[in-house]
């Protein structure tokens, strides 16, 4: 019995729908491997940290008091820097969703590890967002130095630099020595905070 269909149609079209049915697996197969990369807590596949191409600034060597910074650790305890009198304090400010601050984590934890048994500490303080999402970038980046919470940015008003990130080095009595705007790496820390925790 003839119809309007030639005989190979069906085939055709069974073949096509089998494709199609495929290619549509393998793209959800797809995006829900790039959701549990996104989910999953590994800063080593971070995609907002750029490779290590970028170049270390130089810290500008200053001098003047630290300032009378109060703030709240992440378990609501407050700090203050004069609590660090007679230990040389890195204070950083970063954010989270900005990418060299992200870059710089690792470096900075890095430093703490290697001379946290000396007179010195690591702060990092972060620049106004929401406890939670402080939370999870600290365990992302195991970081184990203290992060306060800055809600007012007052440890940027207090040195007025209001780009992310920018830190400054305490020497043990009480005196700004080192500040920085940009991604500063472990080689420069020890270059030029490691000095200061021999005086």
């Amino acid at each position: 019995m003839m119809t309007g269909q030639p005989a190979g149609e069906p085939k055709k079209a069974k073949k096509k729908l089998v494709t199609l049915v495929a290619a549509g697996v393998a793209l959800l197969a797809l995006a829900g491997a790039s959701l549990v990369y996104l989910l999953t807590p590994n800063a080593d596949a971070d995609p907002l940290i750029p490779k290590k191409d970028w170049v270390s600034v130089v810290p500008n060597q200053v001098d003047f008091a630290a300032p009378e910074l109060s703030l709240t650790d992440l378990e609501g305890n407050p700090v203050a820097l004069v609590d660090h009198l007679g230990e040389v304090v890195l204070v950083n400010n970063w954010a989270f969703w900005c990418p060299p601050c992200r870059a710089e984590l690792p470096e900075l934890q890095a430093y703490y590890e290697a001379h946290r048994q000396q007179p010195f500490t690591a702060i990092g303080v972060e620049a106004g967002d929401e406890k939670v999402d402080v939370d999870y970038h600290v365990k992302l980046f195991k970081i184990t130095y203290p992060v306060w919470l800055d809600p007012k940015q007052q440890s940027m008003m207090a040195i007025q630099s209001f780009s992310l990130p920018n830190s400054y080095v305490i020497d043990k009595k009480g005196r700004v020595r080192l500040t920085w705007v940009g991604v500063i790496d472990r080689a420069m820390l020890e270059k030029y905070v490691t000095p200061l925790l021999e005086e």
